[in-house]
């Protein structure tokens, strides 16, 4: 028979250390925003001078960067699942990367080291992988109706409507 778990003893709010702690538990698993640690640290009981000291002490120690994570968030949409650079930057607002950190992503050119060499670095490659990605090496249809639907999938994955043209118009010549 299973054992019941203990119930959890009631403590006052964590203190410094056990607020890092925290934020490194949460860190582990993939690189956070300044304000979803915030958030957690928040929930986790602590008041909002341990969460300050708290960041303060994560980001001195290099594990809190909100513009290595708009970097890297920005990859890993290019890598696994291409979205417009619009839908990109409100996935980043979203998580709490400030207007500034944002505006300077969407500024400077994207550094790609040598095994980023196939990402796509234009909205328009973007957009034609995204399409690849979504067609699944089926080609192109010629109905009207179902290249509206993909249009319409491409504008819902952030792409404006004039790469969404390029990128379906392209595609259909290719196919």
């Amino acid at each position: 028979m299973a054992r019941r778990r203990e119930p959890r003893k009631v403590q006052g709010p964590p203190d410094l250390g056990a607020a890092v702690e925290i934020g490194l538990r949460f860190l582990g698993t993939r690189p956070r925003t300044s304000a979803e640690l915030e958030r957690r640290l928040l929930r986790a009981g602590c008041d909002s001078q341990t969460v300050e000291a708290a960041l303060a002490r994560l980001t001195e120690l290099g594990f809190v960067d909100d513009e290595a994570f708009a970097r890297w968030w920005s990859e890993q949409r290019d890598r696994h699942a291409p979205r417009g650079r619009r839908l990109v930057e409100a996935e980043l607002r979203q998580r709490g990367v400030p207007r500034e950190v944002v505006e300077a992503l969407r500024e400077s050119a994207p550094d790609r080291r040598e095994e980023d060499e196939g990402l796509p670095e234009t909205e328009e490659q973007r957009a034609r992988a995204a399409l690849d990605r979504h067609l699944r090496g089926r080609p192109m249809p010629t109905e009207t109706q179902a290249v509206q639907r993909i249009g319409t999938f491409l504008l819902r994955r952030g792409f404006d409507t004039e790469t969404v043209r390029r990128a379906i118009r392209e595609r259909s010549a290719g196919d």
